[in-house]
């Protein structure tokens, strides 16, 4: 693996479907974080130069030297189509491909834990498929449990689904913590991100 240019931005990628009726859904917890992160960094989301994606651009982090610019980037090609809007834009923006974090929904983690790890499979998630189908699997991800559906559920219902009340009661207290994690990722680390986050 090359050493990533120092000055080169990180590419944090909000994994979802695009329009309203997908908005609440447990598959695009990925798109709550970009928000939640948007947010923070003090700006709003513009249609992305050569890619179905929407994009911003800032730096995370403490003020000065030690901050770090990033692109947040919500795909606007549905889940399953996510590796081509992502391939453009780190090609766009000149980032090597281990500067790429995507957020995304995991059915084999309990509902609200954070795992952040580099690279691996893609565990039958659509919106990795497509990624690592595009640019290979040594990109980070910042997994965000869902838990397995219920009883019988078929899981494409289940992540297609909006968050139920009770884990609606808790959905800001993670998607903040997620959005730490984040920042922790690309100011501090993979490593230490994983000793704060990982649980």
């Amino acid at each position: 693996m090359t050493t990533p240019d120092p000055n080169a931005p990180w590419l944090i990628v909000g994994l979802g479907n695009p329009g309203p009726g997908y908005a609440g859904n447990r598959h695009n917890v990925g798109f709550m974080v970009a928000d939640l992160l948007a947010g923070r960094v003090g700006g709003t989301f513009k249609r992305a130069p050569k890619a179905q994606a929407q994009v911003l651009e800032g730096r995370i982090g403490p003020p000065g030297p030690a901050s770090r610019r990033i692109v947040l980037v919500k795909p606007l090609s549905y889940m399953n189509l996510s590796g081509g809007p992502v391939t453009a834009l780190r090609d766009f923006y000149k980032i090597p491909t281990e500067r790429i974090a995507a957020i995304h929904d995991e059915l084999d983690i309990d509902y609200g834990t954070l795992r952040l790890k580099l690279g691996g499979g893609d565990n039958g998630h659509n919106g990795l498929k497509s990624m690592t189908k595009a640019m290979g699997p040594e990109y980070h991800r910042v997994r965000f449990g869902i838990g397995r559906p219920p009883g019988r559920m078929q899981v494409a219902d289940f992540v297609l689904k909006d968050f139920s009340g009770t884990e609606r009661k808790e959905l800001d207290y993670f998607v903040d913590r997620a959005a730490d994690a984040v920042e922790a990722l690309v100011t501090d680390g993979l490593e230490r991100a994983q000793g704060a986050y990982n649980s």
